[in-house]
């Protein structure tokens, strides 16, 4: 499908691939399109929607400088996928026992390892990066209680909201494993620290932004190439977790299954992070908050919600969305007004075949808070081709 909606009233025009959009995301989008240093345009996903300072499911192209809230605070954040040798008709016909195997291979929440489960060399690799950046910035951390221990007991943790570990069916019954998750608590340390860090250099001027958290860091100041530096580190913190939860939960399934291998069909990709890109003849600081790349047959996972359906795609290249797609289903609700309008009925309603948590701590979460998974890939045909398309069977929430 086509742009859907153009938004013109800024310094550059913001393509949406949706016609759903609410009044909030809509003024956030304009509010960057009013930067002079945004390159081109703006484009925004079908799964767009309002967030911390910028939009969820933004792509924003900049040159000369960079808005830390065009990432966000879960620096990182993505999904990993596999294809497992093992069909539908090798799972057990009551799955509790497996979801419960993945809740004990992986802290959820707040919660972390109990002992150092990350390979050495993983953690001898990102020790070296941390290093040099507390070096120049000793508080960065200062969120962390004792960020050392921390840091390296969440490598292969879930985290919470809509992060999430899921068994899943293809069209072929094959079963595989998906998962999302991110930098964990050091990423959202290091956001917030940025993003604090660009509002004092900015402070002569922050009053004079749309939004105080669009405050940003130009090429060549102080602190732009730390920044540069620090969210790099964070989005290889957050690849490496969703390596280290895969390893994890395969070998507690393995406890579970009938044997199985892993095929070559694996997909680990960013959906907030920051990448250096050509678009329209420039090289240019791209941030993708809630988008993932969607580069000429360049593979992809666009989850649905809990008990929707998900996809593996394959990128078409479009220029026009900087080879860019959405992340996933994307909110229509707030998670207070999900509390307030759903129950557990509704939960158990619309989660029918899917084993996992149906109790009032993940209503959040329900599948009717997030727009129709079908709409948006409908949206987003002229930027990705559907590869495989997966059933949740097994879901596991932070």
């Amino acid at each position: 499908m086509p742009i859907k909606t153009m938004i013109t009233k800024g310094k550059v025009p913001v393509h949406v691939y949706t016609d759903d959009i609410e009044h909030e995301a809509y003024q956030q989008l304009l509010n960057i399109a009013q930067f002079p240093f945004v390159h081109h345009h703006i484009a925004a996903m079908p799964d767009v929607h309002y967030g911390k300072g910028a939009t969820v499911g933004s792509v924003i192209p900049c040159k000369g400088a960079i808005i830390p809230a065009a990432v966000g605070v879960d620096i990182g954040c993505g999904m990993n996928a596999v294809r497992l040798s093992i069909n539908a008709k090798e799972l057990p016909d009551n799955l509790r026992a497996v979801r419960l195997a993945i809740e004990q291979a992986i802290p959820v929440g707040f919660d972390m390892h109990k002992t150092d489960k990350a390979r050495a060399s993983t953690v001898r690799a990102l020790s070296v990066g941390l290093d040099t950046i507390v070096g120049k910035h000793p508080k960065v951390l200062k969120m962390q209680n004792k960020p050392y221990h921390t840091w390296v007991r969440q490598l292969g943790t879930l985290g919470g909201g809509n992060h999430f570990i899921e068994l899943c069916l293809d069209e072929k019954d094959d079963v595989w494993i998906m998962l999302h998750s991110g930098s964990r608590g050091i990423g959202n340390s290091i956001g917030q620290y940025f993003i604090r860090l660009a509002q004092h250099d900015m402070q002569r001027h922050v009053h004079s932004l749309p939004d105080k958290d669009l405050a940003y860091f130009s090429e060549g100041a102080a602190h732009f190439a730390d920044y540069i530096e620090a969210v790099h580190w964070a989005q290889d913190y957050a690849m490496a977790n969703r390596r280290e939860m895969m390893r994890l939960i395969v070998e507690g399934l393995k406890k579970k299954l009938p044997a199985f291998s892993l095929t070559k069909e694996a997909i680990n990709c960013h959906h907030n992070y920051v990448s250096i890109e050509q678009h329209f003849g420039e090289d240019v600081y791209i941030t993708r908050k809630g988008a993932i790349r969607a580069g000429v047959d360049e593979l992809g996972i666009i989850p649905g919600s809990m008990g929707a359906k998900s996809f593996i795609v394959r990128g078409k290249g479009n220029p026009d969305s900087f080879c860019s797609c959405s992340h996933g289903a994307g909110r229509r609700m707030s998670r207070n007004k999900a509390r307030q309008e759903f129950s557990e009925a509704d939960m158990e309603a619309q989660t029918v075949g899917v084993e996992c948590r149906k109790d009032e701590g993940v209503i959040d979460e329900i599948p009717g808070a997030y727009k129709d998974i079908d709409v948006v890939m409908a949206n987003q045909s002229d930027l990705v081709e559907i590869v495989h398309t997966l059933r949740q069977v097994v879901c596991v929430k932070g």
